[in-house]
């Protein structure tokens, strides 16, 4: 088991991986004293900001990628298919995050579970069952999902 920064394929059949593209900034309009989920507030029906969507979700622009989610692996997490996650490649993983993962020639994108010298990647769906990561796998920790962007 390891963890590489080396680039794979940008595509197979269950993960598409993207670089981050931070060349172009975009800052939107930006609701600074947030959007109320309850019932609406008057004071705060104005602008009063603008944000740029690269500059949020990419901490760490040389090791951010996007990928496009294929499957349903993670649908209890709110990882759908079709959705585009932010991949960070220079955190550090620990047990518990959600990270796209390197084996066996596929990229997967699962929670880890980390138990002394085991690792286990585990899905957000009962319809799948953990991982159980071996020596025998090629496997490594490609990086750490960061943020998801889904379409509603």
């Amino acid at each position: 088991m390891r963890r590489e920064t080396d680039t794979y394929r940008s595509c197979n059949k269950g993960f598409e991986i993207f670089n981050a593209d931070r060349s172009l900034s975009l800052s939107l309009p930006f609701a600074l004293s947030g959007i109320v989920a309850g019932f609406p507030s008057p004071a705060s029906d104005y602008i009063e900001q603008s944000l740029d969507l690269n500059s949020l979700v990419i901490r760490n622009p040389s090791s951010t990628f996007y990928g496009r989610v294929k499957g349903n692996s993670m649908i209890d997490a709110g990882i759908a298919e079709g959705d585009i996650v932010v991949i960070d490649k220079s955190l550090q993983p620990q047990s518990n995050m959600i990270a796209v993962c390197y084996i066996d020639g596929e990229f997967t994108v699962k929670r880890i579970e980390i138990k002394k010298d085991i690792i286990y990647l585990m899905p957000a769906n009962q319809s799948f069952k953990p991982i159980k990561v071996t020596e025998e796998n090629n496997f490594l920790i490609w990086g750490i999902v960061t943020y998801i962007i889904k379409k509603v």
